[in-house]
């Protein structure tokens, strides 16, 4: 109880941070409750039922029937994340949680403004509450979901529109609300609601596991497997400092130096990079398909050394001759040299290998395909 409100009040001051610590330790029940509670305190501000004259559990019942359905929806379609099923039954109580604890925090100090402000005050604090919301909904979608920034964004965006369903719920607010209504729901659907607060519980279940696997000093897969959840979130001290972690324990650990040095790379900490990668080819220069080859061809160019990103590509275009991202790196090392029509061809066969690509694996090459007929578009 004490830490989830901890939780609630770090999503003011640190809320990238207080979002992942929810996935960690929150609670389902915890943030549906304060969102009852935080809904009831403000229908019982003096004059406030002039702005919201439905009940003190509709936030609830539309965050967990509409929007978050909705926001779910519209982040599988941006970040081409795979079956909706699959997606719903890992992501929707933890996002829901996350999206509930963060309705909570701003909503609270509309509270103040009910009963001590004016009207106009109440309108301009909830404006602007309401936009430090979709802030967390962003941070949540993206940690919950592991999408990208454009399609997080995406997601935020447009999730009004799952709001336009709920609407005529509300002619029927007070038949849902009804105890015989309640009963039968959780009567024949109590499996399947049950079912939902799986995904929350499987996460929090593996964080567990792997913290406790920390305490053997010489288990290096659970720092490495925390350090890619980490990752996954974007939190990328917690991640490095892990990976480092698996590192000192072992030194062989090939797949932490491989994302240290993928993390170095984006962050523009280019000798660090070469350090990791260059580990990792004496380790095992087939690791993970090759694909150092196609990180050290990539950092090459942010280097602008095209003649050495061309030699690193050429070897993992010949053992990957389909991959989208490797032959659009070959692409932009071609375009470098100032080999037009080679890198025109690259290019094209980027495109062409992302339009061939599984079905499970098209989300992950849409960007690059993408990237690539820009290019092309320039060339023309």
């Amino acid at each position: 109880m004490i830490d989830n409100l901890k939780l609630l009040a770090e999503l003011w001051y640190r809320p990238v941070s207080a979002i992942s610590a929810i996935l960690d330790r929150g609670s389902l029940l915890f943030a549906c409750v304060a969102v009852l509670a935080v809904s009831f305190a403000l229908h019982s501000a003096a004059g406030l039922r002039a702005f919201i004259p439905f009940s003190f559990w509709w936030p609830l019942l539309v965050l967990a029937v509409a929007y978050i359905p909705g926001v779910l929806i519209l982040a599988t379609l941006f970040g081409r994340l795979g079956g909706l099923a699959t997606v719903f039954s890992r992501d929707y109580s933890p996002l829901l949680t996350c999206v509930g604890m963060a309705w909570a925090a701003t909503n609270a100090p509309l509270i103040l403004a009910a009963w001590t402000g004016p009207p106009v005050v109440f309108l301009i604090v909830a404006t602007l509450v309401y936009c430090y919301f979709a802030a967390l909904v962003f941070f949540a979608v993206r940690t919950v979901s592991g999408v990208g920034n454009g399609a997080a964004a995406g997601a935020v965006a447009l999730s009004w529109a799952p709001l336009l369903v709920a609407a005529p719920l509300s002619f029927v607010a007070g038949w849902l609300a009804s105890p015989f209504f309640l009963f039968f729901a959780y009567y024949y659907l109590g499996g399947e609601i049950s079912g939902l607060g799986s995904g929350l519980r499987a996460r929090q279940h593996l964080r567990r596991t792997l913290e406790a696997s920390t305490i053997n000093p010489r288990d290096a897969e659970a720092q490495y497997q925390l350090g890619l959840i980490y990752q996954q979130r974007r939190q990328y001290s917690e991640a490095i400092q892990r990976f480092k972690n698996a590192v000192a324990i072992d030194p062989q650990e090939t797949d932490a130096h491989f994302q240290l040095g993928r993390i170095a790379r984006a962050q523009g900490r280019l000798n660090d990079a070469l350090t990791h990668f260059q580990a990792v080819l004496d380790q095992n220069e087939n690791h993970s398909g090759s694909e150092v080859l196609r990180e050290i061809g990539a950092m090459y160019l942010t280097a602008r050394q095209y003649p050495d990103a061309k030699r690193e590509l050429d070897v993992y275009i010949t053992r990957h001759p389909y991959d989208t991202e490797g032959l659009y790196y070959y692409g932009e090392a071609l375009l470098g040299l100032g080999e037009t029509a080679e890198a025109r061809s690259a290019y094209v066969r980027a495109i062409e290998s992302a339009r061939m690509a599984p079905h499970f694996r098209r989300r992950h090459v849409a960007s690059w395909s993408r990237l690539a007929q820009k290019r092309l578009r320039k060339l023309a």
